[in-house]
């Protein structure tokens, strides 16, 4: 991948985007991952006005301290980027010790890990109001158009995504081109919404890499698979098959004008 003429393209993308929806900049979760700092350093590469917004809800200190040292960096590379920390952990803690309680407690659990990124973007659409800003998105290609691994309406809910049609590996060659902080470089990509370090790859089950060649992979002949490459494969497309509702434009119900006026 050219690396320098594709960072061009984003660029240029976003700033026509920006000018002709008539706003004024950008705003982006920054998490500590490779994926929020490669977003923010393209917003910022614009010139435009480009806020970091921290949220953490009982983050693992490891993410918080590589997305403070990311932003710093940013702030002291460009001067159009500033950042703004809103500690979303009480917010959280309140919506949870107002809903009732619950018999499945695994499903609870994850409901709950998908109500932060909700939160979240909550908060990215508040400040994005108060200043007339877009809200950039984090997704990546096999995230948001592989698997489906992000929350419908929460990192999901966003103006635009700059690197949607980057796959994950890509993400971090780009990255690497950009000087992200080696710290976010070697750090195993993780969603941050359980207050832990467990990765995408505990959750997902195979590693961005492998996902990328399940994607990629339409022959009609599987004999020769290994049987690990059958194995992805088989987690690639359960994740497709479940979570087709999100990369999907929503079900409108139709109606004829014979059945509104018969």
């Amino acid at each position: 991948m050219n690396t320098h003429t594709v960072t061009q393209h984003i660029v240029n993308w976003l700033s026509a985007y920006q000018q002709k929806s008539n706003t004024n900049g950008f705003v982006v979760g920054v998490s500590g991952g490779i994926d929020s700092a490669v977003t923010s350093t393209l917003a910022a590469m614009t010139g435009s006005p480009t806020l970091c917004l921290e949220m953490p809800i009982h983050q693992a200190q490891s993410q918080d301290s590589r997305a403070r040292k990311h932003i710093d960096l940013l702030e002291t590379r460009f001067h159009n980027v500033t950042s703004i920390r809103t500690d979303l952990t009480p917010v959280f803690d309140t919506f949870v010790t107002n809903l009732p309680a619950v018999n499945d407690e695994t499903s609870r659990f994850l409901t709950l890990a998908n109500s932060r990124a909700r939160i979240r973007m909550t908060t990215l659409y508040y400040f994005a109001g108060l200043h007339g800003y877009l809200v950039a998105g984090t997704g990546n290609k096999v995230e948001d158009f592989g698997v489906g691994f992000y929350t419908k309406y929460g990192d999901g809910g966003v103006d635009l995504s700059p690197i949607a049609d980057l796959l994950k590996t890509e993400v971090f060659e780009l990255g690497a081109h950009l000087e992200v902080i080696e710290e976010i470089l070697v750090a195993k990509p993780t969603d941050g919404l359980w207050g832990d370090d467990r990765s995408d790859e505990d959750q997902l089950g195979a590693s961005y890499p492998e996902l990328e060649w399940a994607m990629a992979f339409d022959e009609p002949d599987e004999t020769g698979l290994t049987p690990r490459q059958s194995e992805v494969l088989e987690i690639y497309r359960r994740l497709n098959r479940a979570n087709k509702h999100k990369m999907e434009p929503i079900p409108v119900c139709e109606i004829d004008e014979a059945v509104k006026f018969s």
